[in-house]
């Protein structure tokens, strides 16, 4: 049983940054796939960035690259996911997510919110 611990979230104001950690433990950090996905009020989950278990391989929803940077560090069993240049639109509880061809575990959520 794998547990992910978000945290970064909280309110910034439009064009600042902020910096997620997802924290995993009760697994092999490194044989899963990491992915950041969000929900905002009223819509559904969508995901937002992953990366491979190695971290050789990135993929971002069309909306976020650019701005959004995810990666990795297996030897702190941690993914981040680097937002820049945020926008009131961005505002959502982001997810960490976890997977590989067995299992797939979500964390608890950290909100973003983005605000003048």
């Amino acid at each position: 049983q794998v547990q992910l611990v978000e945290s970064g979230g909280g309110l910034v104001q439009p064009g600042e940054s902020l910096r997620l950690s997802c924290a995993a433990s009760g697994g092999t950090f490194s044989r899963f796939t990491m992915s950041w996905y969000r929900q905002a009020p009223g819509k559904e989950r969508e995901l937002v960035a992953s990366i491979t278990s190695a971290g050789g391989s990135t993929n971002y929803a069309d909306s976020m690259k650019g701005r959004f940077t995810i990666s990795r560090d297996n030897a702190k069993n941690t993914v981040y996911l680097q937002m820049n240049s945020l926008k009131p639109e961005d505002t959502a509880v982001y997810y960490c997510n976890a997977r590989n061809v067995f299992y797939l575990y979500w964390g608890q959520g950290t909100q973003v919110t983005v605000s003048s």
